[in-house]
């Protein structure tokens, strides 16, 4: 698979306060032969996370942007989004909780034509280290309010592996500044009611909050404001850039 889609990933990866592991991390990014560029967006880093970047900043597959001011995971996102240049773009945690080597299964719907975005599922039966009750079935929750409004049926939408085409990711018109950005995803793509969406299972290796985790019950509230607010109360039109007829019948003369 990786022969197939050689440098043709874009791998977005938002930082904020992960001294400890984003360089090794990207070092395993940059191990997948998928992968043709790396595009880190340090969120205002308040620990030692620019000193660390700085040992990254002689590679030609990475690109370092910096945020003067601490926004959140979705506005480092959407800062990274008009520097792709790939056919195929991830969506990468600064952390070990997801695994780079799950790259391969993620594309291969992409590859072979089955889908326009990928969700990398961490609850469908993979084996793994045993995770928190209520952070999981909090996660559950927030997947089930969210298909039942977007009228789609996945089992994790809040997982952070989400891999697009490259046409589809920038043809969205996102704006949620921290985690919302994972119920805005969802939704603008439900709602286009076109493109084809898929689920894999991938590893999923929990970090502890003493670790650095940043999600917290306040988040979980947040996300049910957004699935309320992208679901029911925000005007389809303004989804998106351009009609995905247009959109989709390029990709296909692209091709």
């Amino acid at each position: 698979m990786d022969l197939e889609c050689k440098n043709k990933l874009s791998v977005i990866i938002p930082v904020y306060n992960e001294e400890n592991t984003v360089v090794e991390l990207v070092k395993q990014v940059l191990a997948r032969p998928a992968v043709g560029e790396i595009i880190i967006v340090n969120d205002a880093s308040t620990d030692e996370t620019a000193e660390q970047l700085k040992k990254l900043a002689d590679i030609v597959k990475v690109r370092i942007f910096t945020q003067e001011k601490n926004m959140g995971k979705g506005a480092a996102i959407i800062r990274a989004i008009p520097e792709v240049t790939r056919d195929f773009v991830i969506i990468q945690d600064a952390d070990f909780e997801y695994d780079p080597d799950d790259y391969p299964l993620i594309l291969a719907p992409l590859i072979h034509d089955k889908a326009d975005v990928v969700y990398g599922s961490r609850f469908m039966g993979t084996p793994g280290q045993v995770r928190y009750f209520r952070h999981e079935m909090g996660n559950k929750f927030l997947t089930f309010c969210s298909n039942l409004l977007s009228d789609i049926h996945l089992s994790d939408m809040e997982t952070c592996y989400k891999c697009f085409r490259r046409e589809i990711l920038q043809n969205l018109n996102l704006t949620s500044q921290r985690f919302g950005i994972e119920v805005e995803f969802t939704a603008k793509l439900a709602k286009s009611r076109r493109l084809r969406i898929w689920e894999v299972p991938i590893s999923y290796n929990p970090r502890k909050y003493n670790e650095g985790k940043k999600i917290t019950w306040k988040d979980g509230i947040s996300a049910i404001y957004h699935i309320i607010k992208f679901n029911l109360f925000s005007r389809k039109a303004e989804f998106y850039k351009r009609p995905w007829d247009e959109v989709l019948n390029q990709e296909k003369r692209d091709v």
